[in-house]
């Protein structure tokens, strides 16, 4: 199996350090073969291309990506093409990679680290589905001009009913395999492209009538998820809607660095990331917490690498970690202990000898 591995910049290169360490121990190294290479800034620095030629190809011919962190401070001031931070999008773009899973799942040792009140957030367990090909990430016309002596700056909010539908189809066969209840995130009351897409969610739906659908307009989703997150199991929502509200709902686990992510191509293959970005402020400080590119391993072995097991012992693991009382700065509370980035990598590594089963991700 070959693992194209993208430290990226920032903390990137940190937490990825980590997660390949948790890998080789899971897998001791069997059938795999691990070629990195630059993105980003590093990418840059490499080559003058935050994508390169080179490491697109990479990713191009390999069964699975892990990627760390891309951007640099002042970036967004850049031509889009030559933003460290916009390569993951150019690359997402390349491969075709439309569906972003994102877990949210709340460890029971965590309870105290969230920002909610324990019994609002205890037992939350849901999942964000976020289309990632389409939106005003990528639709054209887009750019700033001027006109009539002002600036003018706009972007293309902009799905085809095909989009729509195969993000839609993703979405109910994942809730089949959890609770059967897809909620839909959307708004259709201001936004004709978001009345296409409660549409085309409802045709699909009728396909699936062992599954509830629900819809809810972004404003209202942001509320409960803060309100009543266990009411969730399934959100589906497109690109913008998703970034801001699994960000929110990373909050709900505690920290952002607990987030973990998969993003999967129609032929199934993937790219595994934590959903944290590239942290300039604290990185090479032995601060970031790796649990969430850990996780998004785990998740690598289980939709493309067909090692369900092995990702079942990763995530026991890090219940493990969590429940010996060790954490980053993060998620750090009275009477825990305060590890390092190195540190709690390593303790994941061994806490896989003697861990039990507990799976998070069920989609």
């Amino acid at each position: 199996m070959k693992i194209l591995v993208l430290p990226g910049d920032g903390i990137g290169v940190e937490v990825t350090r980590e997660a390949v360490k948790v890998l080789r121990a899971v897998t001791r190294g069997r059938a795999l073969e691990l070629v990195e290479a630059p993105i980003g800034g590093a990418g840059v620095a490499a080559a003058g291309d935050p994508l390169p030629a080179q490491t697109l190809a990479l990713a191009r011919a390999s069964d699975a990506i892990l990627f760390g962190a891309a951007g640099v401070p002042g970036d967004e001031a850049l031509p889009y093409e030559q933003r460290p931070g916009a390569s993951l999008l150019r690359l997402r773009s390349h491969l075709d990679l439309y569906a972003n899973y994102r877990p949210i799942m709340l460890f029971p040792e965590l309870i105290g680290a969230s920002s909610l009140r324990p019994e609002i957030v205890g037992g939350t367990d849901l999942l964000i589905l976020r289309e990632l090909s389409g939106d005003a990430y990528f639709g054209e016309p887009r750019g700033v001009e001027v006109r009539d002596g002002r600036r003018h700056g706009f972007n293309t909010m902009a799905y085809d009913e095909a989009q729509i539908a195969r993000i839609a189809h993703d979405g109910f066969r994942a809730a089949r395999q959890r609770r059967r209840r897809l909620c839909s995130v959307d708004k259709a009351n201001v936004l004709e492209v978001m009345q296409l897409w409660r549409t085309v969610v409802g045709e699909i739906g009728r396909e699936y009538p062992d599954v509830e659908l629900t819809h809810l307009f972004v404003d209202a989703a942001a509320m409960h998820l803060v309100r009543q997150p266990t009411a969730f199991d399934v959100i589906v929502t497109g690109n913008m809607f998703g970034d801001i509200l699994s960000d929110e709902a990373a909050m709900l686990t505690g920290s952002i660095g607990m987030l973990p992510s998969a993003s999967l191509n129609e032929a199934g293959r993937g790219l595994y990331e934590p959903s944290h970005g590239s942290a300039p402020d604290i990185a090479g400080k032995d601060l970031a917490n790796p649990l969430a590119t850990i996780l998004s391993v785990a998740m690598m072995l289980r939709f493309s690498l067909n090692q369900p097991e092995a990702a079942d012992r990763i995530e026991s693991a890090v219940q493990h970690v969590l429940a010996s009382g060790l954490r980053t700065a993060d998620i750090w509370s009275e009477g825990t202990t305060k590890v390092g980035t190195r540190a709690m990598g390593d303790a994941v590594v061994a806490a896989l000898s003697g861990t039990t089963t507990k799976t998070i991700t069920k989609s």
